[in-house]
Order: C-alpha cells, then sequence, then structure tokens
C-alpha cells in the first residue's frame, strides 16, 4: 500500500456520491463505490490489489464501521415502535418461514449446498437503508412504525444467524463465540447505562465538547476494536462485533456530537474503502465462466422480493414488503466472511452481490411510488 494507491482509492470512494446526487434516484451510496472497486479490481483493470494485507486491514476496521452504523440505525429507543413491535415480528417471523423453504429450493435448483446461507440472506433486511430511506421521504402512519420494527428484528436476528450458516462445520464454536461477544455488549450496555444515570457520562461529554478532547469518539473506537478483537479470538466475524456495539450505543443514546464525528471518520474514509475494496474482490469474470451465476443472483434477489411482498396477506402493502426486501449488510457481510472461510464457490460471492442489488433497485421504486400516494393522499 502506497500513498498513491492510497489517494485512488478515496478518489474512486467518491464514485458513490456522484452517482447518489439526485436524490429522486434513491441510489445507495454504496453502489457507486462497488463499482469503482470492480473496474478498477480483479474484474477491471487490476489496479487494486485486495490481498495486500495493509489495504485489506484498513477494509476490515471499515467493516466493522458499518457494521456499528448499521447497529446506531436500529431505533431501540423508539418508545412509538414499540406498539408495531407484535406485527413487525409476526411478519419477520412469516418470511423467515418462507425465507427456508425459499433458500432450499434455490440451494437445490443451482446444486451449490447453501440453503441455510440463503434462507438468511432472503430473510435479511437492511436497517441502514430503509429507516434513512423512510425519514428522507417523510412517510409516517401505522405501516411505517410496523414496518421499520419488522425491519430491525429482521435484521439483528439475521446479523447473529449469518455466522452460524456460512460455516455449518464449525457452527458450535461460533455460537459459543457469538454468545461471548453478545455477553460483552450486555455488560457494556449496563455500564454505560450506568455512567449515564450517574452523571458522569454527562460531565465526561461536557468537558471532552469544552475542551475538544473528542474522547466519547475515542472511546467508542476503543470499544469497537476491543469486540472486534474478542470476535476474532473467538472465531467470530467482526460483523456481529461492530452490529452489537451499535445496538448498544442505539439503546442507550448516543450523543448527536459522537454521530457526526463517526459519520465523518466512517463516511469520509474507513466505509467508502471497504466497499471500493469489497468491489475489487469481487471477480465478474467468472460470470463469464459460469453464466448460471447470473441467473443465481436474479433468483436470489426474486425470492427476497417474492418472500417480503407476500406478507400482503397479513394487510401490509406491497410497496412497503418490497422495501422491507432490502438487503446491504448481511449480503456483503456474507460476501466478506464466505470469502476469507472459502467456504463459497467461484462467482457466488457476485451472484450474492447481484441478488442484494436487485432488492435495492426494487427499494428504490417502492420508496418512489410510497412518496407519490403519500405525497397524493396528502393533497
Amino acid at each position: 500500500m502506497t500513498f498513491e494507491l492510497l489517494s485512488l482509492i478515496v478518489l474512486l470512494g467518491m464514485t458513490g456520491p456522484i452517482l447518489a446526487w439526485r436524490p429522486q434516484w434513491h441510489v445507495p451510496v454504496i453502489l457507486g463505490e462497488l463499482l469503482a472497486g470492480i473496474l478498477f479490481g480483479s474484474t477491471g483493470f487490476g489496479v487494486l490489489h485486495p490481498s495486500d494485507r495493509t489495504f485489506t486491514f484498513l477494509a476490515d476496521i471499515g467493516f466493522a464501521v458499518v457494521m456499528f452504523v448499521a447497529g446506531t440505525h436500529v431505533p431501540m429507543r423508539d418508545s412509538t415502535i414499540r406498539s408495531a413491535l407484535g406485527r413487525g415480528a409476526m411478519r419477520a417471523g412469516l418470511v423467515g418461514v418462507l425465507a427456508v423453504a425459499a433458500g432450499q429450493g434455490v440451494a437445490a435448483m443451482f446444486d451449490t449446498g447453501h440453503g441455510a446461507l440463503y434462507a438468511v440472506l432472503i430473510a435479511s433486511s437492511s436497517a441502514a437503508l430503509v429507516l434513512p430511506i423512510l425519514d428522507s421521504q417523510g412517510l409516517t402512519g401505522k405501516s411505517v412504525l410496523e414496518l421499520t420494527a419488522q425491519v430491525a428484528i429482521a435484521d439483528a436476528a439475521c446479523v447473529v444467524a449469518l455466522p452460524l450458516v456460512i460455516d455449518p462445520a464449525n457452527a458450535g464454536r461460533a455460537a459459543l463465540g457469538a454468545l461471548a461477544v453478545s455477553a460483552v455488549a450486555v455488560v457494556l450496555y449496563f455500564g454505560l447505562k450506568y455512567l449515564g444515570d450517574s452523571g458522569l457520562r454527562h460531565r465526561f461529554h461536557k468537558v471532552s465538547e469544552q475542551r475538544g478532547f473528542a474522547l466519547e469518539l475515542r472511546v467508542s473506537l476503543v470499544l469497537l476494536f476491543a469486540l472486534c478483537a474478542l470476535a476474532t479470538r473467538t472465531h467470530v466475524s467482526i460483523m456481529l462485533a461492530g452490529f452489537a456495539l451499535g445496538l448498544v450505543v442505539s439503546a442507550i443514546g448516543e450523543p448527536r456530537r459522537v454521530a457526526k464525528q463517526l459519520f465523518a471518520i466512517g463516511d469520509g474514509f474507513l466505509t467508502p474503502l471497504f466497499f471500493v475494496w469489497l468491489g475489487a474482490r469481487l471477480n465478474l469474470r467468472e460470470f463469464g465462466d459460469h453464466p448460471w451465476l447470473i441467473l443465481l443472483g436474479l433468483a436470489l434477489g426474486a425470492t427476497a422480493l417474492l418472500a417480503h411482498t407476500s406478507m400482503r396477506i397479513t394487510g401490509q402493502p406491497i410497496v412497503f414488503g418490497a422495501m422491507a426486501a432490502a438487503q446491504i449488510g448481511v449480503p456483503v457481510a456474507a460476501v466478506t466472511v464466505g470469502t476469507e472461510l472459502h467456504v463459497l464457490k467461484p462467482g457466488e460471492p457476485a451472484a450474492i452481490m447481484l441478488g442484494a442489488l436487485v432488492t435495492v433497485l426494487a427499494t428504490a421504486l417502492a420508496a418512489n411510488r410510497a412518496a407519490v400516494r403519500s405525497a397524493v393522499a396528502a393533497r
């Protein structure tokens, strides 16, 4: 890794904001970053080498930050969500049941043997993608609350389930590691809650703000990296460590100043670096050798949409069902972890990302449709 290469990576990361410039398109920023990585990585010019140890380590930090931010997006303290938890949990559970059947069917059709993994992908939702879209469109009402609860529950459940299904041979070890990370996260929650209730955290915040120490950001990063260290020691993905700490921070209340600082260091550098690295790792040339992988990706995206929109039978509008199908974090984690463990077949990571992009496109279209309907109803 050189400064020339690092400057190129940061420059390529700006492709995301450029493609997402028009808010009406609802194009996720990560799409441009992935495409830039694909163009300059294994698929394209070969300028970026994702096997570079420094590049990989920085990408791991970015991945941890991505999952941490995703966890903070889950509205743990929103009391209005609690009234919708019942129907949200019911829909997330029903989608999960359908996803098991769909995942096994897709795996049997393409003979990959990854039915459990596909089930988790199909059942997953992305709070980090859906919740900002709901806010930006100003969508409100009972159905929106139920959708928020459903997405939050599905996102959390699938993040926990992924390490267990992606490597079934070591599921027991992964379960113990996940339990250890979760237990530490619970301890951190009660510890931070005590500091908040006692007033120590407030005084800590005031001194940090007055003196410009950024102490809360530093503490957040220390805790994040410590949990990641525990995860790697116990053979669990750092995905779970980042997400668990994000849930803790969301539950106790993230200070606005810390959120801005984390946004700067994450979205300004680490997050785009991770997605450029991920794009560089994807080798779309394998689609030419195995064209059936394109059909696999489309099948994963289509079954996810079908499973979520089928919640129309419970009274959920189809556009909200399509939005609930949006998946980003879990497919990214599946590709990252699966590639590291060498449990995915050649080209399968690209197929998984293709399926995720299908759901993202459907979410963008559904969000536009929901916004139009809301505007018409308002008039």
